[in-house]
Formats: structure tokens, C-alpha cells, sequence
């Protein structure tokens, strides 16, 4: 008997061992990005040598400014060399130029600097350094946000490592490390005055709570209502920091924080009579799938129609089509998303049907937005989404002689 205990436990201690190693190395990998990626922005340009005139061409592309707009910011391209120029509104309406004459120069290190006229002074010359640094440093402090992020993971495997198996652990480290992998190989840029760098952080943090909220999901477990109010908060600080995607957020705020609520509440008294952590699932009649799809489309056609007209702010997008085009799409999956929410509440199974469909929407967006670390996101959906709908089906058909409660 001693001898199996050993066995069995020593394993484990190996487990531990290798899970606290990749603990403190994320934790050094995230210190040192960051305190990296300081030293370069904050360094000192040192002196800087004129070199030369360059005509760069102007990128219209990335103006979409109206009178709401105080200060217009102009880039100007030649190759991966820019120059940004800042114009007020008045200034910018009369501009008729396709190009700019801007000066070259360099600091000791190498680092091209660019101007819109020479005789360049050391204040001048150290803000644009930093801003020059900040943009190269992106993917540094990304990694910085990414490690972090990690860490809480393994940190949430470790703590509850019971509570889940191998292939839920798997599952959930592997879409945090692509995750990771993605948000340094696509940083974000800036947008509506707000750093890429917060911009990724809050992406990463709605990837970790989203996918832990779903396996919670899937497993007939009650506290992802708990994780959800997390996620509602971020994805609202998202959409305010972005300006987009406005259905989605009052359906977040005036719904799902809601129902989140309630539907803890409801779980709650549905449990499993063998299993005290599992909550009894139940599916949906098919006439009720009809009214669904009915009031989904309903509702894409009036909210698209009466957001598509409003005009907001945004530089986030510069197309005002594809923000047209977006803003039904988004309308689509507020509605999916009412729809997925009151299956979740009344515990039907349909609800991963509506995951699915939520989950190409969302998708889809992301890819016209060039948001590709939240595609990492929508692959957890699908693969989590598959795990969710078989794990239900077969307690339904396990237990479905077994429930005669009410919904509620």
C-alpha cells in the first residue's frame, strides 16, 4: 500500500515541479519585457545628424476626420518610413497636397528620425524618438501583457487542477499560448487616443476570462455565471475604448450582466441530485426553434438599421462601409447573443448551437478589423463549443426520463 502511494504521489511532485518552473519563468519573461521595453522608450536620443530630404506621399487611407475632431493627424509614407503630422481641423480641410518634403535624420544608434523641417531641437528630436520607440517596443511590451496573462492561466490550472482533466487543461493552456504567440506577431495599434499596448492587454484579458467561462460552461458548472460578469465588463471597456461595436455593448450592459445574475441564481436550483457541482440540462422543442430564428432576424434588420445611421466618432475604422457592413453583422450577434443567453438561462442545450453561430460572426468581425489575436478566441469557441454540445447531449440522454422540474 505504501508502495502505491509513492507511486502515485511522486508523479505529482514532478508535476508541481515543472508547473512552478513555468510559473517563475513566465514571471521573469514578464518583468524583464517590461522594464526592457521602459529603458528603450525612455532613453535618451542623444545627438542626431541631419542626412537628407525625402518626399514621402500622403496615406488617405487612414483620415476619416470631420469637424468633431480637434486634432487631425496626417501620415506620410515612403516604404516603412513614415512621418505623422499634426494639423487642427481648419488646417486640415485646406489641405490639398498628395506629399510632403520631410527631413531625415539619425541618432547614434541608427534609429531614423523623420520632420516636416529642419533645424530639428533636443525637445523636438526626444518626442519623436519615444514615439519611435514606443511603436518598435509594441510587440516587447505585448510580450510583456501575453506572459502575464500565462501565468494567471497556469496559476488557475494549478489552484484548481481537480476540478478539470487533462484535455480541459490542454485545451485551455494551448489557446493562451497561441494567444501569445499572436499578440507579438500582431501588435495592436493605437486608436482614439488609447496605446495599442492597453488595447492588447484587454484583448488577452477577454480571451482568458471567455475561455475559462465557456469550459465552465461546458461542464454544467454554475460559477461561469460568476466569470461572465468579468467578461461583460471588459468587452464593454472595449467597445468604449474603440468606439464600435455599439449593439453588442447595450445588449452586454442591459442584458447579459443581467442574466448572468439570474441565471446563477437559477442553476442554483437545479443541481445534479449525484453530482452537486453539475446543473440539470434539458434542449428545446422545434416550433420554439422557429420563433427564435424569427425574432433573430427581426431584430438585425431594426437595430442595424437605426445604428448604421448614427454618426460616431471613430478612427478606429476608416471605411464607411465596411463600418456599415459591421455594424449589421454586429447586430446579428447582440440578437444570436439574446438568443444564446435565454438558453443558457432556462439550461437548454441549443445555447452551443448559438455559440457556433456567435462564434463565426464575431470572427468575421475580427478579421475586417484586423483584430487576429481575438480569432485565437473564436478557435476556443469552436473546438470548446463541439466538446460542449457532446458533453450535453450525452447527459441529456442519460438523464432525460430523470428531470419533471420547471425551467425555473
Amino acid at each position: 500500500m505504501i508502495q502505491f502511494f509513492k507511486k502515485n504521489i511522486e508523479p505529482n511532485k514532478k508535476l508541481r515541479l515543472a508547473e512552478t518552473i513555468v510559473l517563475v519563468l513566465l514571471a521573469i519573461c514578464s518583468i524583464v519585457s517590461i522594464c526592457y521595453g521602459l529603458f528603450e522608450i525612455h532613453s535618451d536620443v542623444g545627438h542626431i545628424q541631419y542626412l537628407q530630404s525625402v518626399q514621402m506621399q500622403r496615406d488617405q487611407d487612414d483620415e476619416d476626420y470631420d469637424s468633431d475632431n480637434t486634432v487631425c493627424e496626417v501620415t506620410y509614407r515612403k516604404g516603412d518610413e513614415k512621418l505623422v503630422v499634426s494639423y487642427s481641423y481648419e488646417e486640415y480641410v485646406k489641405l490639398k497636397n498628395t506629399s510632403i518634403k520631410s527631413y531625415e535624420y539619425q541618432t547614434d544608434k541608427g534609429t531614423k528620425l523623420y520632420f516636416d523641417h529642419k533645424g530639428v531641437n533636443h525637445q523636438e528630436a526626444q518626442h519623436t524618438y519615444k514615439e519611435v520607440m514606443a511603436e518598435k517596443t509594441l510587440p516587447i511590451f505585448n510580450l510583456a501583457s501575453s506572459s502575464f496573462i500565462l501565468l494567471l492561466s497556469v496559476v488557475i490550472m494549478m489552484l484548481f487542477s481537480r476540478q478539470f482533466t487533462t484535455y480541459e487543461k490542454s485545451w485551455f493552456m494551448t489557446i493562451m499560448v497561441l494567444a501569445t504567440i499572436f499578440s507579438v506577431l500582431f501588435p495592436e495599434e493605437s486608436a482614439n487616443g488609447v496605446n495599442g499596448i492597453l488595447i492588447m492587454l484587454l484583448y488577452l484579458l477577454d480571451t482568458f476570462l471567455n475561455i475559462l467561462c465557456e469550459l465552465l460552461i461546458s461542464k454544467q458548472s454554475r460559477y461561469n455565471f460568476l466569470i461572465s460578469v468579468l467578461v461583460e465588463i471588459v468587452e464593454i471597456v472595449i467597445s468604449i475604448v474603440l468606439m464600435y461595436r455599439f449593439a453588442t455593448m447595450v445588449v452586454t450592459l442591459f442584458f447579459w450582466l443581467p442574466i448572468d445574475i439570474i441565471s446563477y441564481i437559477n442553476w442554483s436550483k437545479h443541481r445534479d441530485d449525484e453530482e452537486d457541482e453539475l446543473t440539470m440540462v434539458r434542449k428545446l422543442k422545434g416550433y420554439q426553434e422557429v420563433l427564435v430564428i424569427i425574432g433573430i432576424i427581426v431584430w438585425t434588420v431594426v437595430v442595424g438599421y437605426f445604428i448604421s445611421g448614427l454618426d460616431i466618432a471613430t478612427d478606429f475604422y476608416h471605411n464607411k462601409t465596411l463600418e456599415t457592413f459591421i455594424v449589421y453583422i454586429d447586430a446579428c450577434a447582440s440578437a444570436v447573443g439574446i438568443a444564446n443567453g435565454l438558453f443558457i438561462f432556462f439550461r437548454l442545450r441549443e445555447q452551443w448551437i448559438a455559440w457556433y453561430i456567435c462564434a463565426f460572426l464575431e470572427a468575421v468581425i475580427n478579421v475586417l478589423s484586423g483584430q487576429y489575436v481575438l480569432l485565437i478566441l473564436k478557435i476556443g469557441y469552436f473546438t470548446n463549443t463541439t466538446y460542449g454540445y457532446i458533453k450535453w447531449s450525452k447527459y441529456i440522454k442519460e438523464h432525460q426520463q430523470k428531470e419533471k422540474v420547471s425551467l425555473f
